[in-house]
């Protein structure tokens, strides 16, 4: 299976792997919003700032064009690799390096991580509970005698 989709030609000149265009500069990661212009899709990120005037952190989001090569053919709902290349169109500077994985399997990983934090803060608080309880008894049992 996988000698076939190698087998699949490339003649893209702007591909990152089998073309000649370099990547350089900024490399990220993001979704896929959009994949109907064609060899184009449009790649959401989201960026977490530090604003040091109120000591918090901002999280911001943007929307970036990047080319999208026959080779990977990223589709929505992709999370993808995109790294920051020379001017392709008016819009484009970026272009798809990789696919990673699926939005739907990394929200469910996430959703399983985030269940079992909050049994673990649970069972935590039970037994600080139960400890609050005993200490309760054993004081009370010292003061009657």
């Amino acid at each position: 299976m996988k000698e076939e989709k190698q087998s699949v030609e490339c003649n893209d000149k702007r591909c990152p792997v089998h073309g000649s265009i370099s990547v350089r500069g900024t490399v990220f990661t993001g979704t896929v919003v959009s994949a109907k212009p064609d060899k184009t899709v449009v790649v959401k990120r989201a960026i977490v700032q530090y604003v040091p005037k109120f000591e918090r952190y901002k999280k911001t989001k943007s929307k970036i064009y990047a080319h999208n090569p026959a080779c990977i053919n990223a589709k929505e709902n992709d999370i993808v690799k995109v790294g920051e290349t020379r001017r392709l169109s008016k819009t484009k500077s970026f272009v798809v390096m990789e696919i990673i994985g699926k939005k739907k399997a990394v929200e469910a990983e996430e959703a399983r991580i985030e269940r079992k934090r909050k049994e673990e803060k649970e069972a935590e608080r039970e037994e600080k509970e139960k400890a609050a309880k005993e200490e309760g008894k054993e004081s009370s049992e010292g003061k009657k005698e």
